[in-house]
């Protein structure tokens, strides 16, 4: 400094001398100045754009006079603002009496940011600080005005900041805090708004009449809603286009570095589960259309042996036609009341002769899987112009099962009738004997197989104190061979086939499944094994 060198000093050699020089030089040039001030409010947008305000419209806050009254020029502490006309981002102010818990944000730039060492100073005042609360009362001021209360944190500088909804438009402007008795510090969750529809009636009589309407709004609101629903290709262009007509704004910035991530970087696309259990579901739909359609076509001629019933009690009378192959016919034993013998292949060759009015009801039963038999007998009637043709479902089997009476084609002896009513006689195994074969000897193993007489003749032979002795003669239709199956132990006496026989092999496993679930077998196998006891009672005494 000149002044140090001119008494002999270099600096930071007498540190109170160059204080005090400092204070003389600062003096005498703050002496000389002259200071101009001017008026001027400037309006600071996110993307850093300063716009001139003018002051159209002003409403002073709350002062008080030294008594503590309020002064008369207090007001609601509002003023409005006219800057440059174009296009900005802007919020609507809400038409909707507030209740208590509604959410509130508030939007500001309190100086607990602005001032904090920590923080940037580049771009902090920028991007506005967001705080929550909710509406927790309502009050009113020191001169009767309407105030809202909430807990949405404030601090210094808040003053101004708009609270929002969830739907973005203004609940109201944030007016002023609570502070301590004490040494005058925030207390927090005691801060007042002045309600939106004191907002709109202070602009009644100005030029704003419909606020919150701006061409930026829809787009910027469109960019929004398509990011957050993941159509980040929709919400890119949206949000390129709100960068357009308002550049670099903070907010848009933001979102549009995220849109433009998403759509270079796009995140993996779970498993469409919900495309492929419709596809699922549809096929399903159509293999199980399908099956019910063809299980209609195919069951369109068929009724049930219930339904054969009902047929009869209202006075149809339908024709019973037995359609079964020759085989069949001639092993079963059993046929439907009163039903008509027509042998399926006669019918195939065309040379047969019904006799039966062509509108005459008609039903035609067989044994064959899926009564294959009667509906080809059913097709070539049919064909011969017989409209009123129907396929008995389950065939005989199905009529028996239901507990139907039927017929037999020769006397049968009633365990016997039992016995073909309740078995499949395809399913049954058989065993053909020439006249005097053994069938089975006294004390043989019984091999789980007792034996239903189809053909022929058998006896039941025993010795008795030493002699060979006829105990029974059975014949068709007749059980022989169960007792050794309940005792468990070998045959007590030994049969033998008198003449050329055929017989029904009943295993000891389906007997008793006859036994559990057919209660008139069971009831008809009791008086055998009863009969056949007295009757070896007797044979033994010596009883004629």
């Amino acid at each position: 400094m000149p002044a140090l060198r001119a008494r002999g000093l270099k600096q930071d050699q007498r540190l109170a001398l160059e204080d005090q020089l400092r204070r003389e030089i600062m003096n005498r040039a703050m002496a000389g100045l002259k200071i101009t001030t001017s008026k001027a409010i400037t309006v600071i947008l996110s993307n850093g754009a300063k716009l001139a305000a003018e002051v159209r419209k002003y409403s002073p806050p709350i002062a008080f006079d030294a008594l503590g009254q309020p002064l008369r020029d207090s007001g609601r502490d509002l003023a409005l603002l006219h800057v440059q006309a174009s296009v900005y981002p802007v919020l609507g102010i809400s038409r909707r009496a507030p209740q208590i818990s509604d959410p509130i944000h508030m939007l500001g730039f309190p100086a607990v940011v602005l001032s904090n060492e920590l923080l940037s100073r580049s771009d902090v005042v920028l991007d506005a600080s967001v705080t929550n609360g909710a509406v927790s009362g309502f009050n009113k001021d020191a001169i009767g005005q309407d105030v809202i209360q909430t807990d949405a944190p404030a601090a210094h500088g808040s003053s101004g900041s708009p609270a929002i909804g969830d739907d973005a438009n203004v609940i109201g402007i944030m007016t002023f805090v609570s502070l301590s008795s004490g040494g005058g510090s925030l207390v927090q969750g005691f801060n007042f708004l002045i309600p939106a529809k004191d907002v709109l009636k202070f602009l009644s009589d100005t030029a704003v009449t419909d606020p919150g309407q701006s061409p930026f709004n829809p787009v910027w609101a469109a960019g929004v809603d398509a990011f957050f629903e993941g159509r980040y290709s929709t919400a890119l262009a949206r949000l390129q286009e709100a960068d357009r007509l308002v550049p670099n704004l903070v907010d848009v910035k933001h979102l549009l570095r995220e849109a433009e991530e998403k759509v270079k970087n796009p995140a993996p696309r779970p498993f469409p589960w919900v495309w492929v259990a419709i596809g699922v579901t549809l096929v399903s739909l159509g293999v199980y259309g399908g099956m019910g359609v063809k299980r209609w076509w195919r069951n369109r001629y068929r009724v049930l042996p219930v339904q054969v019933v009902g047929f009869m009690e209202s006075g149809q009378n339908p024709v019973l036609l037995d359609v079964r192959t020759k085989t069949d016919y001639e092993t079963s034993p059993l046929k439907l009341p009163r039903a008509i013998r027509l042998d399926p292949d006669e019918v195939d060759q065309g040379q047969f002769h019904l006799g039966v009015d062509p509108m005459q009801l008609v039903i035609a039963y067989c044994t064959s899987a899926e009564e294959q038999c009667s509906a080809r007998v059913v097709q070539r009637l049919r064909q011969r112009g017989y409209r009123n043709v129907r396929i008995l479902k389950g065939g005989l089997g199905g009529w028996t099962n239901a507990r139907l009476p039927v017929e037999t084609k020769s006397h049968l002896p009633s365990i016997g009738l039992e016995i073909y009513r309740n078995l499949t006689m395809g399913d049954v195994e058989r065993l053909r004997f020439k006249a005097g074969d053994v069938i089975f000897l006294q004390e043989d193993d019984p091999r789980a197989e007792a034996y239903v007489i189809h053909s022929g003749a058998v006896e039941i032979r025993s010795k008795i104190n030493g002699a060979d002795r006829v105990l029974n003669r059975l014949g068709v239709g007749e059980l022989f061979g169960v007792l050794a199956l309940f005792l468990r132990s070998p045959r007590s006496a030994s049969a033998v086939a008198v003449s050329d026989t055929e017989l029904l092999i009943i295993t000891n496993e389906r007997l008793e499944w006859l036994i559990f679930n057919r209660p008139q077998l069971t009831m008809e196998i009791l008086k055998h094994l009863s009969a056949l006891v007295v009757s070896t009672d007797a044979q033994r005494n010596g009883d004629p």
